[in-house]
């Protein structure tokens, strides 16, 4: 109502379906008949929908969550649109095959997470100068717990995030620390450094985004107070316009804290960092297991801890199939898809 677009795509028929209801009911309960005749807003849906959307403009924001957005990525490299990136499983799952697809296309993509972003804005002009990326995280909603407090927790705990509102997957994932493992991988490909150059550290104010470590070792950094609202206007707008987030008062914060990186206690993180060195198909089988564990703890059929356990479990049994089978490296973006559909059926087998 608010933005009056020209074309929406629904998840399916029945969805946009029922979107197109809801248009109607809402213009009549306002007796604005008028609006009602002169009503042209296409509703589409499925993937026939998103090729659509693609369409409609030569700026595409994915936005999607999990390896849905993968295909909407390509498609819109492929139609040669400026590409604009919050769906971080694009490159995590498929890093190489997009990078060589955009650099056919002569597509730049530009990453909305505020972490990528801040490195963004910060290497864009020398890139070559670059001797470390450091990425901050917040820690979430468990950042102070040891792993013993940790067995008991309830959905309701591990979705009251501390600094951030986001959605229910990216602030499961924001605790166990997934998250950033998979902004780790999608550095990897966005900057082209070697996983040796990417240092992650915990940061509980979130106002510094990320880091840069330059080759003569002074450090460029990007702060703000917590908002999505500066990383999609840059991205966007690619400019420093006016917004409503609130200025950095640094008489009133007076200091920072950073905290080491610790592996036992964030599994999940140095899992990251060894399937996005081994590369091939295991960030996807990273990526597909911890979607579908974070499933079923939102639905209470799995406790916390059990969420890490099935990621590496999926992990290890596919180091053994690569061991038992000797497969190759070369893989399609085909192969991503069905591997990513094996792994979560497997699992959700299991745990029916």
């Amino acid at each position: 109502n608010q933005c009056k677009p020209e074309f929406v795509c629904a998840f399916s028929e029945k969805e946009a379906l029922e979107l197109k209801s809801r248009i109607k009911s809402n213009l009549n309960n306002l007796n604005n008949l008028n609006n009602l005749n002169n009503l042209n807003i296409e509703i589409g849906f499925g993937e026939d929908g998103l090729k659509k959307a693609i369409t409609y403009s030569n700026n595409i924001v994915n936005a999607i969550t999990g390896i849905a957005g993968l295909r909407p990525t390509i498609w819109s490299i492929e139609a040669k649109k400026n590409l604009m990136l919050a769906n971080k499983e694009s490159l995590v799952v498929g890093g190489e095959l997009i990078n060589k697809l955009a650099l056919e296309n002569n597509v730049e993509i530009i990453p909305i997470d505020s972490e990528h972003n801040a490195i963004y804005r910060l290497v864009k002009d020398n890139k070559n100068e670059i001797s470390k990326l450091i990425i901050t995280a917040s820690g979430g909603s468990f950042r102070n717990k040891t792993r013993e407090e940790l067995v008991n927790i309830s959905v309701k705990d591990a979705l009251n995030h501390p600094n951030w509102s986001m959605g229910k997957k990216i602030t499961i994932d924001s605790a166990t620390m997934a998250n950033k493992g998979l902004e780790v991988i999608e550095a990897h490909y966005l900057f082209n450094i070697d996983y040796d150059k990417i240092e992650t550290i915990i940061h509980p104010e979130s106002i510094i985004h990320s880091m840069v470590e330059y080759n003569d070792n002074s450090v460029g950094a990007i702060l703000y107070s917590p908002s999505m609202i500066i990383p999609i206007q840059d991205a966007i707008l690619n400019k420093y316009e006016k917004t409503e987030v609130a200025k950095l008062d640094f008489g009133k914060i007076k200091t920072l804290n950073f905290t080491e990186m610790d592996f036992s206690r964030f599994p999940l993180l140095k899992l990251a960092y060894e399937v996005g060195r081994k590369g091939g198909l295991y960030p996807t089988v990273y990526n597909a297991s911890n979607e579908a564990a974070v499933e079923l703890f939102l639905e209470e059929k799995i406790s916390f801890l059990d969420i890490e356990k099935i990621v590496t479990d999926a992990v290890r049994e596919y180091d053994s199939r690569i061991v038992k089978s000797n497969m190759e490296n070369d893989f399609t973006i085909e192969d991503i898809i069905k591997t990513d559909i094996e792994v979560k059926e497997r699992i959700k087998e299991v745990y029916k």
